[in-house]
């Protein structure tokens, strides 16, 4: 019988933290989101203080300085990498892997031979462990939908790290007091619906009228009541292409020039044509956006965007970087202060996507292998070793992230230092 497997990250931000600095382990550690306004990672030391999730840092600063929290800012190139090792290791095991996100993978079992599936699970988990240092754990189940609900229990209920759900009467005792709204998938718009028809519990809606639920709710829905049955709805996915391309972060402080504006959109710019190459795409258009701080509703508000089709798809940042710049002066207007700016890439196609042009002189040859020696020198000597002089050098517009640890993994004048 084929078997879903669930595989996350433990705390993942804060697990990556631990890895380089042992003196983190069982303390109180949180993790802010972009220029250190939200806690979006806590150590469970953290969850026992009782400090919730997306709460903002300034809200819990009592609770922080009182109980000694460990206080990070977001290193999204580290962490980046750390999940690339963690999905690499775990691949090893598992060649067919749906990267579900930065610390989630689902696996399927028919791809792999297993002696005994309970014990060699928590095998790997001791080896990815072992690799990475990243805790995870793992929910085993018939379905994707019945692996979300495992993997919790084995995050907040086992020693091994690792549960299986596939047992009828064992998963009606635990679906029996949990709140569909806990279910994957399910929003709390979703949950008062369900509620209003009589369903408050996953059980509930496995046993409810698939057809019905339907009727009342939609086909994802009705899906799920499969799903919750034991029976497999949702297969695993291979990684498609994305369609569209979007790079864009809060000022580290309001902007009112336009130099500083230009400088931020041409690093997200070089940032997202880095992400078009890797998965060998070419980009039809742009589309770049401004606007101000739509909290600030007592100083002048202006928000504002524009696209551009180029003749020809194209990866290179040069082009892209020139054309987003061009926009971008046509959209700033004088005499407000600028809170985000950002940019699109539109209507992507394969790279190998050919077509003719009467009036192009076509270079892209060229383009493609300049292009990807700059790609290569980033990749060996770490990010932005080679970048354009349009993105600055001081970058006052940069996040706010006083509290960042060192890029242990991708940047050699971070590497940990052992006396």
């Amino acid at each position: 019988m084929k078997k879903f497997i669930l595989a996350d990250c433990n705390n993942f931000y804060v697990s990556c933290e631990r890895v380089f600095n042992p003196l983190l382990d069982k303390k109180p550690v949180v993790v802010l989101s972009n220029n250190d306004g939200c806690i979006v990672s806590r150590s469970d030391e953290a969850k026992k203080l009782g400090i919730p999730m997306g709460a903002p840092l300034y809200q819990q600063k009592d609770v922080v300085e009182k109980n000694k929290v460990y206080v990070f800012s977001s290193n999204y190139q580290f962490y980046g990498d750390m999940s690339d090792r963690v999905m690499e290791s775990l691949e090893m095991f598992a060649p067919k892997l749906e990267i579900y996100s930065i610390d989630e993978a689902f696996i399927k079992t028919n791809t792999i031979s297993f002696d005994d599936i309970f014990k060699d699970v928590v095998n790997i988990r001791k080896k990815i462990i072992k690799w990475t240092g990243i805790p995870m754990s793992f929910g085993i189940a018939p379905t994707k939908t019945l692996s979300k609900i495992a993997n919790h229990i084995a995050k907040k209920r086992t020693y091994e790290g690792v549960f299986d759900i596939s047992e009828n009467n064992v998963a009606n005792d635990i679906m029996r007091n949990l709140p569909v709204e806990e279910l994957w998938g399910i929003s709390n718009k979703w949950g008062k619906k369900l509620r209003h028809l009589g369903v408050s519990t996953a059980l509930e809606l496995k046993n409810s009228n698939a057809k019905f639920i339907r009727k009342h709710t939609s086909v994802l829905l009705e899906r799920m009541v499969y799903e919750l049955r034991g029976m497999p709805c949702l297969d695993i996915e291979s990684i498609s292409p994305k369609k569209n391309i979007m790079s864009s972060k809060s000022f580290g402080t309001s902007i009112a020039e336009i130099e500083p504006i230009l400088e931020a959109l041409s690093s997200y710019a070089a940032r997202a044509c880095e992400k078009l190459r890797k998965q060998n795409s070419k980009a039809s258009g742009i589309y770049v956006f401004i606007r101000t701080n739509p909290f600030h509703q007592n100083k002048p508000q202006y928000k504002n965007g524009h696209a551009l089709n180029f003749d020809l798809p194209t990866s290179d940042s040069r082009v892209i970087l020139c054309a987003a710049r061009r926009l971008m002066r046509g959209l700033y207007r004088k005499g407000h202060k600028y809170h985000k700016c950002g940019i699109m890439l539109l209507d992507l196609v394969p790279d190998n996507y050919k077509q003719a042009h009467f009036f192009s002189t076509n270079d892209s040859e060229d383009q493609n292998n300049f292009m990807k020696t700059v790609d290569r020198i980033n990749n060996y000597m770490g990010p932005q070793t080679l970048f354009y002089l349009s993105q600055g050098i001081s970058k006052e517009w940069k996040m706010k992230c006083e509290n960042r640890s060192n890029r242990y993994t991708t940047k050699w004048s971070e590497l940990l230092e052992v006396n």
